[in-house]
């Protein structure tokens, strides 16, 4: 697959994970306590599908000259917590503050921001179908990015020395 084409195959993904999500976000809006600036789950190391960070680096590279926010935090985040790229953030960042749930060592594991917790049912007792389910696009975005370069993986910050700063 081209890097063209994958990063447009991204694009689509991003696209079709916020349609998804939408439903989810409209179902928990009493608990969900994230908004503009709010960004307790923007770590710093933060690592990205090579594509995702090529179609950042293809649509904000007026950001990636400017200086990364400071250590502590995501360095896409301004000096006001917000972030610079959110209509290209990567897929990791668009469930953020939703009810997740995956499989572990044949486990279902499940976590919510603890800013989003107190509102509504706990999280345990959650019918299956209230959580974002994590694996199914994570194994797609991988399967993209093998075709590509075999599925090289680039942290946030390194896009900013990437660009000459």
């Amino acid at each position: 697959m081209e890097p063209e084409q994958a990063r447009d195959y991204v694009d689509q993904l991003h696209r079709l994970v916020d349609d998804l999500v939408a439903p989810l976000e409209a179902r928990h809006a009493p608990r969900m306590a994230c908004e503009r600036g709010c960004h307790s789950c923007c770590v710093d190391g933060l690592t990205v599908f090579a594509t995702e960070a090529d179609l950042i680096k293809q649509r904000h590279g007026h950001v990636l000259v400017a200086n990364p926010h400071p250590t502590g935090a995501c360095a896409m985040l301004d000096a006001h917590g917000a972030c610079r790229i959110y209509a290209d953030r990567p897929y990791v960042c668009r469930t953020q503050g939703l009810p997740l749930r995956w499989a572990q060592d044949g486990v279902e594991r499940r976590d919510i921001c603890p800013l989003n917790e107190a509102e509504g049912a706990p999280i345990e007792v959650l019918p299956e179908e209230a959580c974002w389910t994590i694996g199914p696009v994570e194994a797609r975005l991988k399967g993209v990015q093998e075709a590509v370069d075999g599925g090289m993986r680039v942290s946030l910050r390194s896009l900013f020395s990437d660009s000459g700063t």
